[in-house]
């Protein structure tokens, strides 16, 4: 059984064609499973085993691999094959890498699939080496509908399951695991720990851990609120520490780059355009926040908001916060000619417009929706659709 169809077709649309296909995320969200599913499909489809080429480089005995090592490898491994499938999964640990792709591209008869766990592997060199010979496959921790998969339930559990995927939130292991919600977040907080050190610290020689973890944290605790890095800057120094606004800068973006987070700009709806301050950031799953801070009913609100969020970018979406005037929509999600708008919360206040006025005001005729936790949430007010998060998340189309 294929857990996570939806990434293997996408993959497949891709096949035989002379482009790399490039699976990207989080560390943990499941690439190299999404690729051994891609392989079982090779395999289904007549192709010999042995043209299928599989290496890990994550893996001790590919520690210190030169770029020309690994080419020398590929090329003994593909000799008088024929077509084969290269499946190289986290090759940002080989330095050059995107050198030894795009002589393979050229010089060899071999179809490309690689992951990695940073995001410059769609940057920097691979831009020079690889422009235009490259395709990007975002890949995330679980949806609602794949922990669903995992847990061997249908859709209809949705509504019992809902809460306990809110609590653990959408990393595979956790998913496969029957652990306690202490123990699940140790896990993660070994996943976190090994990104902030491993992909992070080391890579970019951060002298002052110490402070990088205090930005770090003080972006977890704001996830879902507007902030710029001066407004860190100044927080800082409420603590008596000192950090530049270019560092932090930095650290904003070798987070991202790390996919600890995501960023969801501001678009002023009256000028068109998008705004360069004042972001809100999403962490790639919930969990990672409970990792740090522990699971508390009050975050319900923000890691709401963040599913919500990460549901929409799955699916394809440009997603960005909506400035309308002086009032603010939590996100406007734009997929080519498509555009839906959406406000969250945990409750309609009762005798009160706040939810869904601001979705009113916007004059055109793409869907508006509420999602909320209440399981009875259904109708339509004025043209905005009020409907239940797990409705939300489990709908094929919005």
């Amino acid at each position: 059984m294929i857990l996570r169809p939806d990434y293997v077709n996408e993959i497949l649309k891709y096949i035989d064609t002379p482009l790399v296909k490039i699976v990207s995320g989080v560390r943990r969200c499941g690439k190299s499973t999404i690729l051994e599913m891609f392989r079982d499909e090779l395999l289904a489809r007549g192709i010999a085993s042995d043209n299928i080429i599989v290496r890990r480089y994550s893996e001790m005995v590919y520690d210190d691999m030169s770029a020309k090592d690994m080419y020398n490898d590929i090329k003994a491994a593909i000799s008088g094959m024929g077509r084969c499938y290269l499946i190289l999964d986290e090759v940002q640990e080989i330095k050059g890498w995107e050198k030894v792709l795009n002589d393979l591209l050229e010089n060899a008869d071999v179809d490309i699939y690689v992951t990695g766990s940073n995001s410059k592997l769609m940057s920097g060199e691979i831009s020079t080496y690889l422009t235009g010979r490259y395709v990007s496959i975002p890949a995330y921790t679980l949806s609602l509908r794949e922990y669903l998969d995992f847990k061997g339930k249908d859709v209809y559990a949705g509504k019992d399951m809902f809460d306990e995927y809110i609590k653990y939130g959408g990393f595979p292991v956790i998913a496969i695991s029957s652990f306690e919600p202490r123990t699940a977040y140790q896990v993660v907080d070994g996943i976190y720990s090994s990104v902030i050190t491993r992909d992070i610290s080391k890579r970019h020689k951060i002298r002052n851990k110490e402070l990088f973890d205090r930005v770090v944290k003080y972006i977890i605790e704001n996830v879902g609120k507007t902030f710029s890095a001066n407004t860190i800057v100044r927080f800082l120094k409420s603590e008596k520490r000192d950090l530049s606004v270019e560092t932090v800068y930095n650290y904003i973006k070798w987070l991202e780059e790390a996919f600890i987070i995501y960023p969801c700009q501001r678009y002023d709806m009256q000028g068109k355009a998008v705004l360069k301050t004042f972001e809100k950031y999403y962490l790639s799953d919930i969990s990672l926040k409970y990792s740090q801070m522990g699971f508390d009913s009050k975050m319900l609100s923000a890691m709401m908001e963040n599913v919500v969020y990460l549901e929409m970018k799955r699916r394809g979406y440009e997603v960005f916060i909506g400035k309308n005037k002086d009032k603010e929509i939590d996100f406007i999600a734009q997929r080519r000619e498509e555009r839906i708008y959406v406000q969250v919360c945990v409750k309609i206040p009762e005798d009160s417009d706040r939810e869904t006025a601001n979705l009113m005001e916007i004059r055109d005729h793409y869907h508006k929706y509420v999602v909320c936790y209440d399981r009875l949430a259904s109708g339509n007010d004025n043209g905005v659709e009020i409907v239940n998060i797990i409705d939300f998340l489990l709908s094929e189309k919005w």
